[in-house]
């Protein structure tokens, strides 16, 4: 028994030496990468001109909402889009709300997630789930706003989400004449979803506890981590996306310390978030790793664009490296516990 384990565990390492090297195949349209692209880009071209990157920053992260852009007919897309762009400004004025009460910030960011597990199921819509919604409520949570500038900065939100959807219609206008469309995917049989998405509301706001007691300067990496985690659709997916997401992340920590030199105003900033962007639209679906490599520091330009200058770059990439850790090894916890319901409501059957 314990040599067949030993075999087992080898081989399961050599799979996955043969995934971080391997390339999937792509069916997606290079228009698609590039509607992101400036979706996210340019948001923060205009905070560049207006010499307020914080909201174009804002708007950046909101232009995200375009990446639920399904490949289906364009009206059944754009109400998707629309819908997504919704829950993404609800995401993140609950993320304003934990602004002003830090105690239950990590319970809305929790319900964020859930609630956008839910969303996505319903809606029978492709990784990347929630995680952009939790995004949304993270940044919301964890970046200090002034009250006073709150309704400020939720009318930028807006404004992004609304600019996302009209890149969205462009894109669906030019594309429709040219690509299939495709059908919807079928809803997974067996699953309970309450439960789900309760369990994964539960793990979320989990990883974000353990972060904030361990002290961890960037608790809100820890959830972001978590969720991506358990958006697999087996437990051996999850843990091969656990495994690729850290590998990713190391090298993608080591492009942030090499690109922050670069980053000396507003505009570099935008044109690196709109490069950015479109390399990780356009690796994502060939290589999750090579993907993370990109995701990286375009999450940290996000978040932290709007006094990169005044960030201690190397403390800043090991709390994000750390947070990732906690939030893999918490996500993975979580998928373990989806997938063994899962496998057992199955077997009962």
């Amino acid at each position: 028994m314990q040599i067949f384990r030993w075999q087992s565990l080898g081989e399961f390492a050599r799979k996955e030496i043969r995934a971080l090297v391997a390339l999937q195949q792509s069916d997606r349209v290079w228009q698609f990468p590039l509607a992101a692209a400036a979706a996210c880009g340019m948001p923060m071209a205009v905070g560049a001109l207006l010499e307020l990157p914080k909201l174009g920053a804002l708007g950046a992260v909101a232009g995200l909402s375009f990446l639920y852009t399904p490949a289906t007919g364009s009206r059944h897309a754009m109400v998707i889009v629309l819908a997504s762009a919704l829950a993404m400004t609800a995401s993140y004025a609950l993320g304003l709300v934990g602004s002003a009460a830090p105690a239950v910030a990590p319970i809305l960011i929790g319900c964020v997630a859930a609630a956008g597990f839910r969303f996505c199921q319903f809606n029978r819509l492709a990784p990347p789930g929630p995680l952009f919604m939790v995004i949304a409520a993270a940044i919301g949570a964890f970046s200090p706003v002034n009250a006073s500038i709150a309704a400020l900065s939720l009318a930028q939100f807006v404004i992004g989400c609304i600019w996302s959807c009209a890149v969205s219609a462009i894109y669906l206008a030019v594309v429709s004449r040219h690509a299939q469309q495709q059908a919807l995917p079928a809803v997974p049989r067996r699953m309970n979803w309450a439960t789900t998405s309760l369990l994964t509301g539960l793990f979320v706001v989990g990883s974000v506890g353990v972060a904030s007691m361990l002290e961890l300067q960037k608790p809100y990496w820890a959830a972001v981590t978590c969720v991506a985690v358990m958006q697999g659709s087996t437990l051996r997916a999850s843990l091969s996306r656990n495994i690729h997401r850290v590998f990713g992340t190391v090298i993608g920590l080591g492009l942030t310390g090499s690109l922050a030199p670069m980053l000396t105003d507003s505009w570099s900033v935008a044109a690196a978030v709109a490069i950015l962007t479109f390399l990780v639209e356009t690796t994502i679906v060939r290589h999750y790793a090579f993907a993370a490599v990109f995701f990286t520091p375009l999450a940290i330009l996000l978040a932290e664009s709007s006094n990169l200058a005044a960030v201690n770059t190397a403390a800043l990439m090991q709390a994000r490296l750390v947070d990732t850790v906690v939030g893999a090894l918490i996500g993975l916890i979580g998928a373990v516990c989806l997938h063994s319901r899962q496998s057992t409501a199955q077997q009962s059957e």
